[in-house]
């Protein structure tokens, strides 16, 4: 666990080790990464955002050779696949495999039942949401599949949500990525980029914990009022 905290905090220069070993191969062993981020359903903590921010960036300098549209390339099949897989396996599977109990200890139930929360309350525009989500866009796929969605619409939001986070992410990480601010102070970026991604999640649970609150307060005050309307009948 402690490589993979240094690996994402510091994904910037463990890419430049991938490449000068790799070479062309670093295209899809960062495939494989984001691919199994999703698709696995298993492992929601590989980099994703950041991965693709770093990766860009390298592109953008010539010194390494890299093409940016190979990596946009690359990264939306990735993510569309994963995400294919990921539905097709909670289409087939769905509770059965987060009830096993061996299979079941894998999966994070409190983040799945997150994401089942999450796409309940925004519908099928969740999938499109849940992309720059972390942890909750592993399970995204998961959780619609499981609701009934068929996979032609489940794709045409997917195509979507992956588009726009490929784009934003790698865009971001090519104009951007290589300034020198941002070169000398690469790990508090990628802590802000995470940051910035569990916003939305943050947010959400305050507002689901504020409206249970709400409701038990109502509930407490509904049956106060019923007791005092008995004492004065009595």
């Amino acid at each position: 666990m402690s490589y993979l905290i240094d690996f994402v905090l510091h994904i910037d220069s463990h890419l430049v080790q991938i490449v000068n070993t790799f070479g062309d191969w670093s295209y899809p062993l960062l495939f494989l990464i984001i691919f199994i981020e999703t698709g696995a359903v298993i492992m929601p903590f590989l980099p994703g955002d950041s991965l693709l921010f770093a990766a860009a960036a390298l592109a953008a300098n010539t010194e390494y050779h890299l093409s940016i549209w190979t990596f946009i390339t690359t990264f939306l099949l990735a993510c569309v696949l994963g995400d294919s897989l990921n539905f097709l396996i909670g289409h087939k599977i769905g509770k059965t495999l987060s009830n096993h109990s061996w299979f079941g200890r894998l999966i994070d139930k409190q983040s799945l039942e997150k994401a089942e929360r999450f796409f309940e309350k925004h519908g099928a525009v969740a999938i499109i949401l849940a992309r720059f989500m972390p942890i909750i866009r592993t399970f995204a796929p998961f959780a619609a599949a499981g609701s009934g969605l068929p996979y032609r619409h489940f794709i045409r939001y997917n195509l979507t949500g992956c588009i726009a986070w490929v784009f934003l992410c790698c865009g971001a990480g090519f104009f951007f990525g290589n300034i020198p601010f941002v070169k000398e102070h690469f790990s508090m970026v990628v802590i802000g980029i995470i940051a910035v991604s569990l916003i939305p999640a943050i947010a959400s649970a305050i507002k689901a914990k504020l409206g249970s609150h709400k409701e038990k307060s109502q509930s407490v005050k509904h049956g106060l009022a019923i007791k005092s309307q008995d004492e004065e009948i009595n």
